[in-house]
């Protein structure tokens, strides 16, 4: 596992692609939001919060780090 993507600390606003995990199961989100990108809301325990639009719908995803990946 690389330690630089765990490690990644993001802010409110930040851009982030859902990317699971399979190895590490702890705080992965639903399979339906893999590959979809978001916006980072707040911070909550050691996960992150995500605003995410799933169709005309906007949700709230809670992933762990390890499932995020930073976007330009």
């Amino acid at each position: 596992m690389n330690i630089s993507r765990v490690m990644h600390d993001y802010e409110a606003g930040d851009r982030v692609a859902i990317v699971l995990d399979g190895g590490q199961q702890m705080g992965m989100p639903h399979r339906r939001f893999h590959g979809r990108t978001g916006f980072i809301e707040k911070r909550q325990g050691v996960a992150w919060v995500v605003s995410v639009k799933d169709g005309n719908m906007q949700k709230t995803v809670i992933a762990r780090p390890e499932h995020l990946r930073p976007l330009e």
